[in-house]
């Protein structure tokens, strides 16, 4: 017989076995996202090949480079070195080209992935929650990112241990050449027995949620031997062997082998929410950066407006000394006056600057890195509005809406799920374990008969002189016939049971994992304490915020008043240019109280919208298309002036 034939067999068995291993894998992204993995797709009349079927779950799917070039709009708000930036324009480049929202998309191919790895009975891995709070202005307080999750780590990895849910292709295959003496040449005929053995073994299993574990294999023994006592030499010895076992107790049911895919799957929801938090967060930051650059160039005009008054009072003092109705001390006066406003009118200025270079990193993927962004001033085409009748919302509405609507909560619900799936998976580790076991095999046998010797012509009833069983005689698809007819087939059955004695080990783990769910019980009332504080806080920051704005504009009001009536008073000889100084000082004062309210204002109602979970209802903001990266608006028309200036009160 052709020793090569099983080696054959073991090469069919494999092609025959292997379509179960090629089904097209578990794609790690949700159709219609902007995903970061390169998974190559044929096209709508393209199949692939055979091979290429055969080798695609053997090779790395690739990692789109990272993108670092800044989408369209922004260059088609730049006109003539000037960047016109409306407030729905700088939430779009936000969305387009912000690196704290590309680096949180990741997050949710990072869980599509974990899916995947579950889905084949992989330990689903966590997700991080984390939040980047977004840039901060040039003076102030740090942005807030809102809460962070009070999480304790969830043993989702306790209790039994789920198998690998792929299917499974083993091949073995060994060649020996053996040579061993003999105690007694009466078994072998033969003082050593030299003997050269091909071992190959093919076998396909699969594990399925169920507990059940299957298996089918194909085992082959081809024997060359000098064992003059042989019947067939060579001989080939084969077996079809079908195994199951079954859990009955521990690691039974799809509700215990499926907790890490449902883990997986709640996951991809935190991730998602976790998404929309930094969405939150980096939008939050980046209106408030625009307020504040709104406030720094409207500082610089309050200063450059104080300034050209204290100039004015300087040339008019310098002509009054040059015809002697004042002292020559007004002039030396009016001119520290002058270098006080040029230092505060330097230093507005370059927060002014400082504060546009932070808001235009902010908004591109490169920085400032290109000299034409660098370069490149901003011009704010949006101005603060401030209702002459605030809208009131009660309190309990508030609170309402933002436990329904912060994705904080919804996330750590969500934990709060993984963690009880995981316990009933570490309770599931308390039971004994026992397993129903069957095995049904068929066995076959052939090979080449070995010729009687001599000696039986006239000792016929020598033990040595039995003629082989025709039966058996032939090569190995005689084998295969006698297997596939179950000429030879053997059955078993049983049971395995291992009860633990004090199961110490399980009982702690369940007692850890429910002390794990009562602290994020405790975590989740936390939480919800802290959203109501957030929520009663930004209500009364807007209040406070609104009064501020009012008193602000009626000081700057009499204010005004206050240094006509001085101007007035010094044209007569009444009053005094150090007394106008002084009033000049306050007026300036009022100026730049009056634009920091309304910046405060503006910024208290970016705080209730994130506090009560608002902010991307209230600025039209489309998650999908936060997700993609694309906004559809277009960019706004940019006027053919810079706009005017808002008119003081």
């Amino acid at each position: 017989m052709n020793p090569a034939k099983p080696y054959f067999a073991v090469l069919c068995a494999i092609l025959v076995a292997s379509p179960a291993g090629l089904a097209a894998p578990d794609s790690p992204n949700p159709p219609n996202a902007a995903s970061p993995v390169n998974v190559p797709q044929p096209g709508p009349t393209e199949k692939p090949g055979f091979f290429t079927r055969i080798k695609a779950p053997y090779e790395p799917t690739g990692v789109a480079p990272v993108k670092l070039q800044n989408s369209s709009r922004l260059d088609a708000l730049m006109r003539g070195g000037t960047i016109y930036l409306s407030l729905q324009d700088a939430m779009a480049l936000v969305l387009e080209n912000n690196l704290d929202i590309e680096v949180q998309r990741y997050g949710s191919q990072v869980a599509d992935v974990n899916l995947m790895r579950s889905r084949a009975g992989g330990f689903a891995a966590p997700v991080s929650v984390a939040v980047t709070p977004g840039p901060g202005s040039v003076t102030g307080a740090p942005p807030s990112a809102g809460l962070q999750a009070f999480i304790v780590a969830p043993a989702t990895q306790i209790g039994p241990v789920i198998p690998n849910l792929d299917p499974a292709l083993v091949s073995t295959a060994t060649w020996a050449h053996q040579t061993t003496p003999q105690s007694s040449n009466f078994v072998t005929g033969t003082a050593a027995l030299i003997q050269r053995q091909d071992l190959s073994n093919v076998t396909i299993q699969k594990y399925f949620t169920t507990g059940t574990q299957v298996s089918l294999g194909l085992n082959n023994n081809h024997t060359l031997n000098n064992n003059s006592r042989a019947q067939f030499n060579p001989a080939t010895n084969s077996n079809l062997a079908l195994n199951f076992t079954q859990h009955l107790l521990q690691g039974f049911g799809p509700s215990l082998n499926t907790r890490q895919i449902r883990i997986a799957k709640n996951n991809r929801e935190v991730s998602d929410l976790t998404f929309k938090a930094q969405v939150i967060a980096t939008v939050s930051a980046v209106k408030n950066l625009y307020w504040d650059l709104l406030s720094y160039q409207q500082n610089v005009r309050v200063q450059q407006d104080a300034l050209d008054v204290l100039q004015r009072l300087y040339d008019d003092n310098k002509k009054q000394v040059e015809v002697g109705t004042m002292a020559p001390i007004e002039v030396t006066r009016a001119e520290a006056e002058i270098a006080a406003g040029q230092q505060a009118l330097t230093i507005a200025q370059t927060q002014e600057l400082q504060q546009e270079t932070i808001l235009k990193n902010a908004l591109s993927r490169n920085g400032v890195q290109s000299a034409a962004i660098a370069e490149a001033r901003v011009i704010l085409t949006d101005r603060i509005r401030v209702p002459d009748v605030e809208a009131v919302t009660p309190i309990q509405d508030a609170v309402a809406m933002a436990m329904a609507a912060r994705p904080e909560l919804s996330q750590f619900r969500i934990l709060m799920q993984n963690q009880e799936i995981a316990l009933k998976g570490v309770k599931n580790g308390l039971l004994p374990a026992l397993d129903v076991v069957a095995n049904f095999a068929n066995n076959g046998l052939a090979g080449q008969p070995v010729p009687l010797p001599a000696s039986c012509a006239s000792n016929p009833n020598a033990a040595q002189c039995v003629p082989p069983n025709g039966f058996f005689s032939g090569g190995y698809g005689d084998v295969l016939s006698q297997l596939f007819a179950r000429n030879f087939p053997t059955y078993s059955a049983g049971f395995s049971l291992t009860i633990p004695i004090r199961n110490r080990a399980a009982q702690a783990d369940v007692i850890g994992s429910e002390l794990v769910v009562r602290q994020q019980e405790l975590g989740m009332q936390r939480m919800q304490n802290q959203v109501r504080v957030e929520v009663q806080n930004a209500m009364i920051g807007l209040q406070q915020a609104r009064a501020q704005y009012q008193s602000a504009g009626k000081q700057l009001l009499l204010q005004q008043q206050t240094v006509d009536a001085e101007q007035k008073k010094l044209a007569l000889g009444a009053s005094t240019t150090y007394n106008v100084i002084l009033t000049q000082r306050d007026l300036v004062t009022a100026e730049s109280n009056q634009v920091a309210a309304e910046s405060a204002y503006a910024k208290a109602k970016v705080e209730m919208d994130r506090a009560t979970g608002q902010t991307l209802n209230n600025n039209d903001i489309s998650i999908d298309e936060a997700f993609r990266g694309v906004v559809s608006r277009p960019p706004s028309a940019i006027p053919d002036v810079p706009p005017a200036q808002n008119p003081r009160p």
